[in-house]
């Protein structure tokens, strides 16, 4: 039985990143219906958007879902580790790369 598309339980590691952390979107994110207020469909968040990571939960058990303050949208938005890039640290480390058990 699989997971569906994705397979990766991203909960068995760290986090890719911190509360307090100053990342980029590399992605644009739009209204799915479940942010309040806003259109289905309306741009929540512009790839090259900065913001900082606020919280993080998870969702299904499976991801990580990272609570970003975009400070010049004044919004909070749920994104996954692949929709950010971090600021704080040095662009040749991957989102896939940060956060695993350092052994």
């Amino acid at each position: 039985m699989g997971l569906g598309r994705e397979e990766e339980i991203e909960i068995r590691r760290a986090p890719v990143f911190r509360p307090g952390e100053r990342v980029r979107a590399t992605r644009h994110v739009r209204n799915d219906g479940t942010y309040p207020g806003k259109d289905i469909g309306e741009n929540l968040v512009r790839k090259g958007d900065v913001g900082y990571v606020r919280d993080i939960g998870t969702f299904l058990q499976q991801f990580y879902i990272y609570s970003v303050e975009w400070v010049d949208r004044g919004t909070l938005v749920g994104m996954r580790a692949r929709e950010l890039a971090s600021l704080d640290r040095s662009e040749i480390l991957e989102a896939g790369s940060i956060g695993r058990d350092e052994r």
